[in-house]
């Protein structure tokens, strides 16, 4: 009997442990991607799938973990529950001045056209120099607060020149309507909408050297340097994705709109907005990055000075 049960055993652990390999040889790891609704690259991939069928051959799965908004974003990166995500300019400048651990690994072209100052179709204001000692609305902190400073240098003017109104995305689109406050700096979907829906007028964007509006991808440092090939994957799939997208641009817009929550005619004016071609961090544009730092140093958003080199990684692509 004894003998009986030991072979039963045996039998038992063997075929648990044969049943178990096919498993473990299809998924051994899982990469693990912060998004926000607004990032319409993501959207679409997720939608598509295509970076699952990317990263199968190597045994990664993938695990799509929705943020409300780029800071929470990069909460997610400091604590370990996203291996990598995708944020614009100003959110991780916040992050490191507050200690959050990541990396830039991947940043995505200049978008200057993605962010404005926009003002009602029928102001009177026709310049930036006439916003002096108006209401302009922004989102405290954020890239279009660099974008304002810049702009207001460009024209002989400082922050405190006018009445900056902080305002979360959803109220200054309320604020502006209402027209109690002369102007609202934002970005892209939400100038889109707003345009389309109130006939808003771009007073002045990033073009002309103003700001460049770099998108970042950002992820664990360990993660990072321990999986290239996930990272090259990851890589190769945005940037198939992305020139799909820039060539098929009503169709992505109707596939992204309703994940969204956004007309397809707003959406698809905001990707005409965007480029999506990610390429790995260069020294130039960890120096455009630091600029901005400085920035929000110097204007005491940050409590801290810091270097934006500490958090980078150098061409992390293979």
């Amino acid at each position: 009997m004894f003998i009986g049960f030991v072979v039963f055993t045996a039998f038992v652990l063997i075929a648990a442990f044969l049943l178990a390999q096919p498993v473990h040889a299809q998924t051994r790891g899982e990469l693990r991607i912060g998004y926000q609704k607004s990032a319409s690259l993501f959207v679409l991939q997720k939608a598509a799938g295509t970076l699952e069928k990317k990263l199968a051959p190597l045994g990664f799965g993938v695990k799509w973990v929705e943020f409300p908004a780029g800071p929470q974003l990069l909460e997610g990166l400091n604590v370990g529950a996203v291996d990598v995500g995708y944020v614009g300019e100003a959110p991780p400048i916040f992050g490191q001045a507050a200690g959050a651990k990541f990396v830039y690994f991947g940043h995505d072209p200049a978008a200057p056209r993605a962010e404005a100052i926009l003002v009602a179709k029928d102001s009177s204001i026709k310049s930036v120099a006439d916003l002096k000692g108006k209401k302009v609305a922004l989102n405290k902190g954020s890239n279009v607060h660099y974008l304002l400073v810049r702009q207001l240098e460009k024209n002989g003017l400082k922050l405190s020149d006018i009445q900056p109104v902080y305002l979360a995305p959803a109220d200054g689109r309320a604020a502006f309507e209402s027209k109690n406050v002369d102007a609202w700096v934002i970005w892209d979907p939400f100038q889109a909408a707003a345009e389309k829906a109130t006939g808003a007028r771009v007073l002045a964007d990033g073009t002309g050297g103003v700001v460049n509006n770099y998108q970042y991808y950002l992820g664990a440092r360990d993660f990072v340097t321990r999986n290239p090939k996930v990272i090259a994957a990851l890589f190769e799939d945005s940037v198939a994705q992305g020139i799909w997208l820039k060539k098929n641009l009503r169709q992505a817009a109707e596939l992204i709109a309703p994940l969204q929550g956004l007309p397809v005619d707003v959406v698809e004016l905001a990707l005409q907005r965007y480029e999506f071609n990610v390429k790995p961090i260069t020294p130039d544009v960890a120096a455009d990055q630091q600029k901005i730092a400085d920035t929000f140093f110097e204007l005491k958003l940050i409590p801290k000075a810091i270097k934006v080199s500490d958090a980078v990684v150098l061409g992390a692509q293979p």
